[in-house]
């Protein structure tokens, strides 16, 4: 019988960005980017949900701390990214556009390299109420 179990962490953190293709002319930038491409660059209040899956160990009948979960996020993630400029302060933005996508995908392989590989990892991230990635895909 599998015993699987998902559990969640929730956090959020703040942070500007500037949509922007160096290869593109102005006028496509704005075609694609619109808004998002600012030159003065925008921000969002970001809500990350982090979900860990995996059995229940047998001594604690925790699938991961909650707390320890919590700590690596603060740790290694929100302490990177809040209050950043993700164009001008994240070296792994300084070519690769931070689209919503690519800040779970940069989020994901941080914490990847610190719970357990038994454990199944994905990453949500709200960049508004109504707009979300998840990574990886269902």
């Amino acid at each position: 019988m599998n015993k699987k179990v998902s559990v969640f962490r929730k956090q959020h953190f703040c942070a500007a960005h500037r949509l922007n293709n160096p290869e593109w002319d102005v006028n496509k930038n704005v075609a694609v980017f619109g808004k998002c491409n600012n030159p003065n660059y925008h921000g969002h209040n970001y809500e990350l949900v982090v979900k860990v899956t995996g059995e229940p160990a047998p001594d604690t009948g925790f699938v991961i701390d909650l707390k320890l979960l919590s700590d690596l996020i603060k740790q290694h993630v929100t302490n990177k990214l809040d209050h950043r400029n993700l164009n001008l302060d994240i070296a792994e933005f300084s070519h690769m556009n931070p689209t919503t996508e690519n800040i779970a995908i940069l989020i994901y392989n941080i914490l990847r390299e610190k719970i357990d590989d038994e454990l199944q990892l994905q990453v949500r991230l709200y960049e508004t109420e109504r707009n979300f990635v998840e990574y990886p895909a269902a």
